[in-house]
């Protein structure tokens, strides 16, 4: 009997996402390093775009890191100007983060990010949505319980 042969990375869908994510990473960096932010930071920000007034647990959740990694990045926003948090006032033990004007004007700013991945990535718009919408199908499959049939 003889044993398979490894599959090379190339041909591993794990190591190309893997290394995608990487070059969107380097790829973004010089521009965010000129917005005064790092990758973590923005997209904490980010989360913040879409519905302000979250909590640290709630950012981590939606961006699927854990809270341990966001508050430190929180905190150098808050620093920086571009963050505030407050005690809710509907449940003292929540620390809410809300976005300074400055970190609302940063929002405008990083449609370089997109525009710098369309044009280096050689995908036109509905390409990049319908490569997108694929990847989120095989997160969210991914991140799904599995059935307990299906676990036998």
């Amino acid at each position: 009997m003889t044993t398979p042969a490894p599959l090379p990375l190339d041909s591993q869908l794990c190591f190309s996402i893997y290394a995608a994510a990487i070059a969107i990473n380097r790829a973004y960096k010089p521009m965010l390093d000129a917005l005064g932010v790092t990758y973590t930071q923005y997209l904490a920000v980010s989360a913040l775009w879409e519905q302000d007034g979250l909590s640290i647990s709630a950012i981590a959740d939606r961006l699927g890191l854990e809270p341990s990694t966001i508050t430190p990045a929180v905190k150098r926003l808050e620093a920086a100007g571009f963050l505030s948090r407050r005690r809710s006032t509907a449940d003292e033990r929540l620390v809410e983060v809300f976005l300074t004007d400055k970190g609302k004007e940063l929002h405008p700013k990083t449609a370089c990010l997109t525009d710098t991945l369309l044009r280096r990535s050689g995908f036109s718009v509905p390409e990049m949505v319908d490569l997108n919408k694929k990847v989120q199908m095989l997160r969210d499959g991914l991140t799904r319980e599995e059935e307990p049939e299906a676990r036998s």
